[in-house]
């Protein structure tokens, strides 16, 4: 009996070991040394410090910085285990708000957005992307449009021209990946250290 069952065994041992563990130590290594930033979760430093991650989006707050997408993600709620609060690009927690587009919540929440917006920059139609989340909830990049409609409120808070921010904003917008997938898109991180190093923020 054990004389059938022991090749299956081996076969079972053989492959946990190379697949489980010889091939993943194998594809961490090569990745590694070819991609090694990438491999390391893409992290974006600033004055030797990492500052975050491109990958990931953050929350920026105060009018001289660029914002990104909102953000549905949660946290476990500090004094109520069972219940959650709100904690905007919280990794630990990747999800959407599984609000369906007719939930009175989010009808409401997007409506408030956008009026808010509205009063922002009344010259410009309201991007898409400022009121709706994405899937993951960590989405670091909005399109070329959601980054230019917030031009005059960044120019205005960091006391620089228009033109120059639209400079900025044109200069890091990333184009379709291999010219065909996706769409043309600005990380916010990366530009608002863009914005850093061009214009001292308000303190």
């Amino acid at each position: 009996m054990f004389s059938e069952i022991r090749p299956a065994l081996v076969v079972l041992v053989a492959l946990t070991l190379i697949t489980g563990l010889a091939y993943p130590l194998a594809m961490t290594g090569v990745a590694g040394v070819v991609f090694p930033t990438q491999a390391q979760g893409s992290l974006v430093e600033r004055d030797g410090k990492v500052v975050g991650s491109a990958l990931i989006g953050q929350e920026f707050k105060g009018d001289q910085y660029f914002r990104g997408r909102p953000s549905a993600t949660t946290t476990a709620d500090p004094n109520d285990s069972t219940k959650t609060i709100p904690a905007p690009y919280n990794a630990a927690n990747s999800s959407a708000s599984n609000l369906g587009p007719t939930n009175k919540a989010l009808i409401d929440r997007v409506k408030e957005d956008v009026e808010k917006l509205k009063a922002e920059n009344p010259s410009m139609p309201v991007p898409v992307d400022l009121v709706t989340t994405t899937g993951s909830g960590l989405d670091p990049h909005i399109s070329p449009e959601a980054a230019l409609f917030q031009v005059p409120r960044v120019a205005k808070a960091r006391k620089m021209t228009e033109d120059s921010v639209r400079k900025l904003v044109s200069d890091r917008i990333e184009g379709r990946l291999f010219g065909i997938l996706g769409e043309p898109r600005v990380n916010v991180l990366a530009l608002n250290l863009a914005l850093d190093r061009a214009g001292a923020a308000p303190k």
